[in-house]
């Protein structure tokens, strides 16, 4: 069974930078358009960022376009969201999320795997 393990949340201060990784538990992975999303407390799931499976469609939330960078290597079967200059609106639990053969949309429903998350607390 295909599995996404996220990691790299933390509790940091504002300004500061993480990394976030989602490792893709089988082969195929270069065949995956990945996506981030994040639910703050009380909040909706919302849409971070999102990578095509061919690497060359590349979408930001308004919110975190210039401070965020999605990545994707295939030879690791993981996908990485670098996260620079962070604010303590950043704080919430990620997830990635993989869709075969995905055109990096932003709607969550278009995503069949989904890791557990990893939470990200940014304080000022």
């Amino acid at each position: 069974q295909v599995q996404l393990q996220e990691s790299g949340g933390g509790t940091v201060q504002a300004g500061a930078s993480l990394r976030l990784s989602c490792v893709f538990s089988t082969r195929g992975f270069s065949f995956y358009g990945v996506a981030w999303f994040r639910q703050a407390h009380g909040r909706d799931r919302e849409f971070v960022s999102s990578i095509s499976w061919t690497n060359d469609k590349i979408y930001y939330s308004d919110s975190v376009k210039g401070r965020f960078t999605i990545s994707k290597d295939n030879d690791q079967a993981t996908a990485y969201l670098q996260m620079d200059n962070l604010k303590r609106e950043d704080s919430a639990v990620y997830y990635c999320a993989a869709d075969c053969y995905g055109a990096g949309v932003r709607r969550a429903d278009e995503y069949e795997l989904w890791g557990q998350g990893t939470e990200v607390v940014v304080f000022a």
